[in-house]
């Protein structure tokens, strides 16, 4: 894969400007899709931050419209799962031929939405193990993690599957190819569902006050296991020893707010059926019994529609 290789960045909140940026940073021809930001990312550059990284990219291509960034090889999708309705609007400008779709959402159903709009052949996905937010416009802060997982939607590994990883690699970003991504996204669940759901539901808690309190505690193993036996009941051999590595896991990153945490503080919208919703549903397909993922699902579902104003309420009814 050239150096060459023209890249297009769908969805610039931060992990879209973070792995974008770096891969801009080490010279790859990237172009950002923004709205709202343009002004300031074109007059200040784009700022990475955190352990051992301060990356400046002071000329960032980014524009206004699909159709300004004309056709690319390959593109990024980091928009949250809640605009994946607005993808079959912005990603044909951006096509050509062989144009590879690399998700980077979290949940499920976000390969199956491209594919049956773009046709699945194009569509990868991405695992993105990373703890950071954006602390402004024009800067993303990563306090811990930062690898990607890539692997293909439905299909072993390709060529071009490591020629991206390589890609990744070559600008400073630990990547690793599966050959199960479906298996890949299922053990990310593990952390997914219950710390996501939990530091909303606990008060806006951290991931350290949810393994600091017994019972919280005692959920999160209980959540993690209901997901552990949804994926085997699915058809995805994921062992038993993925709820404790995850604790362990969640143990080095501190006091860290997840990222729904964070869209709910902001009146962001939820990721509710990618993260919770999808999985039940599959895994009571299976024949799973998860009374715990139900019930989490279902309190976020409650909590998310009486947070919106009556306007918002009426209109997401039409």
């Amino acid at each position: 894969m050239a150096k060459d290789l023209r890249i297009a960045v769908v969805g610039s909140g931060a992990i879209g400007l973070y792995y974008g940026g770096r891969l801009a940073a080490a010279g790859r021809n990237v172009h950002f899709f923004m709205r709202g930001d343009l002004r300031e990312v074109r007059r200040d550059g784009l700022r990475i931050l955190g352990k051992d990284e301060d990356v400046h990219v002071k000329k960032v291509n980014c524009y206004g419209s699909p159709n300004e960034i004309g056709v690319c090889d390959l593109v990024l999708i980091a928009v949250k799962t809640t605009a994946n309705a607005v993808l079959v609007d912005l990603i044909p400008p951006l096509l050509h031929e062989h144009t590879m779709l690399l998700t980077l959402q979290n949940g499920l159903g976000n390969e199956e939405i491209l594919g049956a709009h773009f046709g699945a052949e194009r569509v990868l996905g991405a695992l993105c193990f990373i703890c950071l937010s954006r602390t402004s416009r024009t800067t993303v802060e990563r306090y811990d993690y930062g690898h990607i997982t890539i692997g293909e939607f439905g299909r072993a590994s390709q060529a071009r599957t490591h020629a991206i990883a390589s890609e990744f690699k070559r600008s400073g970003i630990k990547c690793e190819v599966v050959e199960n991504l479906a298996l890949e996204r299922w053990r990310k669940l593990v952390w997914n569902i219950p710390f996501n759901g939990l530091s909303i539901l606990a008060g806006g808690i951290d991931t350290a006050a949810i393994i600091g309190d017994e019972s919280l505690r005692r959920v999160t193993l209980g959540l993690m296991e209901e997901v552990i036996d949804a994926a085997n009941k699915c058809g995805y051999s994921l062992e038993r020893a993925a709820a404790s590595e995850q604790i362990t896991r969640t143990k080095t990153m501190g006091a860290y707010k997840p990222s729904t945490l964070l869209d709910f503080e902001e009146r962001k919208p939820l990721e509710i059926e990618a993260i919770w919703g999808e999985p039940l549903r599959r895994a009571a397909a299976a024949g799973a019994a998860t009374p715990r993922l139900e019930t989490l699902y279902s309190l976020l579902k409650i909590l998310d529609q009486t947070r919106k104003r009556p306007d918002e309420i009426v209109n997401h009814q039409l």
